[in-house]
């Protein structure tokens, strides 16, 4: 798309304004943008393709090295596409579906920041399976839970949080059997 004002250069500043109700937009190349004033001659230009790489140019460790070792890092290749880590990096997309496993030493951290600390996509709880869902998670809550608990050495606190665990097993294998009736 062409600059609306010079109409030679690229456009890259897509400005939209909403006055009065009316929606009027206007598609400026760097250049004209500055000057028609819109943007200052002083300011760094900053991207999407700029915050969205922000992301992945994480100094990210593998997991199982204490140290970070940037030789592999400058090294590890998709055996499938051929891609690089680098590549990767600088692009923040993978080249195919083995990229993944490839690189899979080096997500967490990447994942760690772009989901705000969040690793696991828990996702939300279809309606008709809401109920069935809450069930499973809070067992799986307490079952964590209990493993700190046993690693605290706070047997009796684990073994009444045991006893709820299976209670809440049982509700669901009889809700199970009735839900299998109807």
């Amino acid at each position: 798309m062409k600059c609306e004002v010079c109409q030679q250069r690229e456009v890259s500043v897509h400005l939209t304004n909403y006055l009065n109700g009316q929606k009027t937009e206007i598609h400026l190349c760097q250049q004209c943008a500055i000057e028609k004033g819109y943007l200052d001659a002083d300011e760094e230009s900053y991207t999407i393709h700029d915050l969205l790489s922000g992301f992945f140019n994480v100094q990210a460790n593998p997991t199982t090295k204490a140290e970070p070792d940037h030789r592999a890092e400058h090294q590890l290749t998709c055996p499938q596409c051929q891609m690089t880590y680098q590549q990767f990096n600088k692009i923040g997309k993978f080249g195919c579906s083995k990229c993944y496993q490839t690189f899979s030493s080096f997500l967490n951290p990447i994942f760690r920041r772009v989901h705000s600390g969040n690793t696991g996509h828990t996702g939300r709880i279809p309606k008709r399976q809401h109920v069935h869902l809450q069930h499973q998670r809070l067992i799986q809550n307490y079952r964590d839970q209990l493993q700190e608990l046993v690693k605290e050495e706070k047997f009796e606190e684990a073994a009444e949080l045991r006893d709820k665990i299976k209670d809440l097993e049982q509700e669901g294998k009889s809700s199970a059997k009735k839900g299998d009736e109807l």
